[in-house]
């Protein structure tokens, strides 16, 4: 049962970044290339019906976490407790941002509230990569000192960097050299998932610009992609344990580069939403495949005092978890339902379709 719910948990954290990515990423595009109003407009057209309903299944990953895996809840919620703060302030001004920007017809209103848009995208694509990157590398359970835990051996908590700024410091912080790098990994795939976004959903001026742009960041993101895989071997000695006991797990690395070298052909698409495709296979393969080398490990402890958590000592009682699945069908259901019919309703080119203006 505890793995029934992990993968649930799994699935819609993968699907959050795939659906919300695009939107962090749209942002992005918008704060960097939309030059004229023209360009912004269809930049906010081809996500405004789409973003508020994508950011439910951070809530409802949320609320599976806290139902089934209570402990992780627990220990993650104040161990990253100044980046939640921070993720849930950008959240904040990233939608703000889209709604009041139309209110008042007033060009230094309209600047202020365009860049709390971008910018909070682009932060909020840094974060999230950053976040990944210390479920990797683990954390100091316990708060281990001098080998001598001072608490639970679920507690933990992080300054957002320490003076080092290494990975294999003994009190680390939010960010250091590798969850950075996996921070620009996360900025560089989500701009190039929101602009193929873009080119599905409009037909904006700048979509043959767009495309140049991808195919230029999908040559840095194939060097940071390669850069992460070496520098992992520093982090976790045997990082694809894993993959050599379990073969069949390569398939995930095989859709992440499937999606990855399909980008470089963006240019060539007769199909607007090929590239778009392509990138939800680069994360959708990037997400499992780091899923897959730390299992059964939610969060890994970097002393040999206390044992990192996993999805079998985090997770809440069997009975509670049986009860759930009843549930959880009915809610699937419904979502299923909601999201095909928001989707069918908006299918197509969206640049007539305009959004926060009054």
């Amino acid at each position: 049962m505890e793995l029934f719910w992990y993968i649930v948990l799994m699935t819609m954290l993968t699907i959050y970044v795939i659906l919300d990515g695009y939107d962090f990423g749209a942002g992005i595009i918008h704060l960097f290339f939309a030059k004229t109003e023209k360009d912004k407009k269809a930049i906010t057209s081809a996500i405004g019906p789409f973003w508020d309903a994508n950011e439910v299944w951070l809530i409802a990953a949320g609320g599976v976490l806290f139902f089934a895996f209570p402990t992780l809840y627990a220990s993650s919620f104040s161990g990253f407790y100044l980046p939640l703060i921070m993720i849930l302030w950008l959240l904040i001004f990233r939608a703000i941002g889209l709604e009041l920007r139309g209110q008042i017809h007033n060009k230094m209103w309209e600047i202020i509230w365009d860049k709390a848009f971008g910018i909070a995208s682009l932060l909020l694509a840094l974060f999230f990569g950053i976040a990944l990157g210390n479920v990797v590398r683990g954390v100091n359970l316990g708060m281990v000192t001098d080998g001598v835990s001072a608490h639970e051996p679920h507690y933990f908590f992080l300054p957002l960097w320490n003076s080092s700024f290494s990975p294999h410091a003994e009190h680390l912080g939010i960010i250091d050299w590798f969850t950075l790098l996996l921070g620009v990994v996360g900025v560089v795939s989500l701009t190039i998932h929101g602009a193929n976004w873009i080119i599905f959903k409009t037909n904006s001026d700048l979509n043959q610009k767009l495309k140049k742009v991808v195919f230029k960041l999908n040559i840095g993101l194939l060097a940071l992609v390669i850069t992460s895989l070496l520098t992992w071997h520093i982090i976790e000695p045997k990082p694809f344990h894993n993959f050599i006991e379990n073969p069949w797990l390569w398939i995930f690395p095989l859709i992440a580069f499937t999606g990855l070298f399909g980008l470089f052909k963006v240019k060539s698409f007769k199909k607007d939403g090929v590239g778009f495709l392509f990138s939800s296979l680069f994360l959708f393969g990037g997400l499992t495949t780091t899923v897959a080398s730390i299992f059964p490990k939610v969060l890994p402890s970097t002393n040999d005092v206390n044992p990192s958590l996993t999805l079998y000592n985090v997770a809440a009682h069997e009975y509670g978890l049986s009860v759930g699945v009843y549930w959880f069908v009915i809610a699937a259901i419904l979502v299923a339902v909601y999201m095909f019919v928001q989707y069918r309703i908006f299918k197509g080119k969206m640049d007539d379709v305009g959004y926060g203006e009054h």
